[in-house]
């Protein structure tokens, strides 16, 4: 909105500073400020409210250290999240940015999905919440609409030729010449692109028109993924809002160096026509998780509940699908992976030696990973800030990925 109006005025009158709002760098910072400040000030009036109606958190016993002591403890602050991140979105983006109307979207689909989770366990007692297949439903559905999108938006391309090769030829006209693709990116590998439409080249001569029998799956099996591991890591206080924070950070600068003619260029790097104005949405979400720390971290006044932690998952694959870098969330989102395959370990292995032995054993104390440190005696604030130093550490792994190949 704000956008809209300092460009008219701009334009019109040529008003001093309006241009300002032009250059996505500084809405990108306006948007962070802004989102930090929304999530800081506004999120203490939120968590009394849902202290007020008794959205407290119903805690099974595990046997964990402190689990008791949490119980009541304000939850569904995802709404915090979302709230946080929208408003500067609507006042700071383009709205008819096809990147960010689906990164509303997402939120606000993945949002309803967590709320009506959180909604089912806490007023009407049931623990297990939304049912499973209910969810899945929910995140293969947001799968389908991405995808689809993503395969046939017209204003969704990638840059078919390169500067270099513009100067070559004495043709150094920026107009670039865009084309659809369903190519993605390979981290650390030379000649990186690899386009998804190359599987099915064994059915011959048109096979391209049949791309969406492996992109669009592709894309519902990132996103259920993604929001599942983010899901699964939300189990401590700060724990999945500090490690999405880092990597969501990292995915804004993916998203504003893909989106700049200028940068992909000398970066040698998939050039995304208008994926840069994503940057604006990215920091705003960084600003929100950053300000729900301020609330999360331990002893956390308000937990986000699904509301928060399957919205962040489908945000972060989003994204990172957008860019062309799906790829990179297993070195990115480590967090997250190594967390889903703790689950997946332990049930598999507990049942394959249940079925073999009669008896059932785990590989971990407790599953999810973190879990397990809390089992061994780590205090869960110790547990948090090595997983974020992990998450650190990753980030700047795959940020190599842009020279190191």
């Amino acid at each position: 909105m704000l956008y809209y109006i300092f460009k008219y005025l701009d334009k019109t009158f040529d008003f001093p500073g309006a241009g300002v709002f032009q250059y996505i760098t500084f809405r990108s910072a306006f948007a962070f400020i802004l989102s930090l400040l929304i999530a800081t000030i506004y999120g203490k009036k939120i968590i009394n409210f849902l202290r007020k109606q008794q959205v407290g958190e119903t805690v099974r016993e595990l046997g964990l250290e402190g689990q008791s002591e949490k119980a009541g403890t304000p939850t569904m602050g995802g709404i915090i999240i979302i709230m946080a991140t929208l408003i500067p979105v609507f006042l700071l983006a383009k709205l008819d940015n096809i990147y960010v109307a689906l990164l509303i979207m997402t939120t606000l689909w993945m949002g309803t999905i967590g709320f009506i989770d959180d909604y089912i366990k806490i007023f009407k007692k049931d623990k297990q919440g939304l049912k499973g297949i209910f969810k899945v439903i929910g995140q293969v559905g947001l799968g389908l609409i991405v995808g689809s999108v993503l395969y046939l938006h017209p204003n969704v391309t990638v840059r078919k030729d390169t500067i270099g090769e513009r100067i070559k030829t004495e043709n150094i006209d920026t107009t670039f010449l865009q084309e659809k693709s369903t190519s993605t990116t390979i981290p650390f590998l030379k000649n990186n692109e690899f386009d998804y439409a190359k599987v099915l080249s064994f059915m011959g001569d048109g096979y391209e028109d049949w791309a969406w029998l492996i992109f669009i799956p592709v894309v519902i099996f990132i996103i259920t993924a993604v929001s599942n591991g983010a899901n699964l890591t939300d189990g401590i206080d700060g724990l999945a809002a500090g490690t999405s924070a880092i990597s969501v950070l990292t995915l804004g600068l993916f998203a504003f160096v893909s989106g700049n003619v200028i940068f992909s260029d000398y970066l040698n790097i998939m050039y995304i026509p208008n994926s840069g104005e994503m940057t604006i949405y990215i920091a705003s979400f960084v600003g929100a998780l950053v300000g729900f720390l301020w609330y999360n971290t331990y002893p956390a006044s308000v937990f986000m509940g699904d509301t928060g932690s399957l919205t962040i998952g489908g945000i972060i694959a989003v994204i990172a699908i957008a860019i062309r870098k799906e790829l990179m969330i297993p070195i990115l989102c480590g967090v997250f992976l190594a967390e889903n395959l703790s689950v997946m370990l332990q049930v598999s292995y507990f049942k394959y030696t249940k079925k073999k032995y009669g008896e059932g054993k785990r590989i971990f104390l407790m599953s999810p990973l973190h879990h397990h440190y809390q089992k061994k005696g780590y205090h869960e604030s110790k547990i948090v800030t090595r997983f974020w130093i992990v998450a650190i550490l990753l980030a700047i792994f795959s940020l190599v990925s842009l020279k190191l190949r």
